[in-house]
């Protein structure tokens, strides 16, 4: 999945800056300030040395803030943000599933740095790609009366995972790559973009040296985002 990430990244790449140096002489830069909202899903690729994973279905919580775009030249621009997101994981339970529950919320503040294609002028094809950063600010858990009554019973098979259970996170810091694609609107009270995104996270939650449990737990996300921007000059 990140080879065809990263070789969709490289196409794009290519036919924006073609198109763009051969129009950047007609081209006037536009610096545009937006602030945007949406909901997102989410899960963390939780797996251990033994190659066991903790199953969790999309967790389905928001995301927004703020950006700034700048469009340097004609088809081709740049994008940072500022926002708060919420993520985490919302486990799957294939056993007793309607009595087992378990939601691990994680908030957070990222700042991505997008670069961004377009096609079109008025109603425009957009594709949004680059690395984000984001901190942790704070997380919750929550599961039912049940689960614990089966965790303090000592009767789990082997084979259950319970490591990510009465545990907080023991990474402030994460880090990934983001890919969006949508459209743009572009009106006379400004630009509305609505997209969608994937993010790929490349950090993990929990320290993964061979001395602890989880050799990965990465936050992936799914999100739809709609921004709206206003002109500065």
């Amino acid at each position: 999945m990140l080879n065809r990430f990263i070789a969709i990244i490289c196409i794009c790449v290519c036919i924006g800056s073609s198109d763009a140096y051969g129009q950047k002489n007609k081209f006037k830069p536009e610096w545009n300030v937006g602030v945007g909202f949406g909901p997102t899903l989410s899960s963390v690729d939780l797996r251990n040395f033994r190659g066991a994973t903790v199953r969790s279905n999309s967790y389905m919580q928001y995301h927004g803030g703020f950006a700034i775009r700048y469009i340097t030249e004609k088809n081709l621009g740049v994008i940072a943000e500022l926002n708060y997101v919420q993520n985490g994981w919302d486990q799957e339970f294939k056993e007793n599933p309607n009595n087992f529950a378990h939601h691990h919320k994680l908030n957070y503040l990222e700042v991505p740095f997008l670069a961004h294609i377009y096609w079109g002028n008025k109603f425009r094809y957009v594709v949004n790609f680059g690395p984000k950063i984001s901190y942790l600010l704070s997380e919750s858990e929550k599961m039912s009366d049940t689960l614990k009554d089966y965790l303090s019973s000592g009767e789990m098979p082997e084979s259950f995972i319970t490591h990510q259970y009465f545990r907080d996170a023991e990474k402030k810091f994460d880090y990934g790559l983001i890919f969006g694609t949508g459209v743009e609107f572009r009106s006379g009270i400004g630009n509305f973009m609505l997209e969608g995104r994937y993010y790929y996270g490349l950090g993990d939650i929990y320290k993964n040296k061979k001395t602890d449990y989880f050799q990965r737990s990465s936050n992936n996300i799914i999100s739809v985002k709609l921004t709206y921007y206003i002109e500065m000059f």
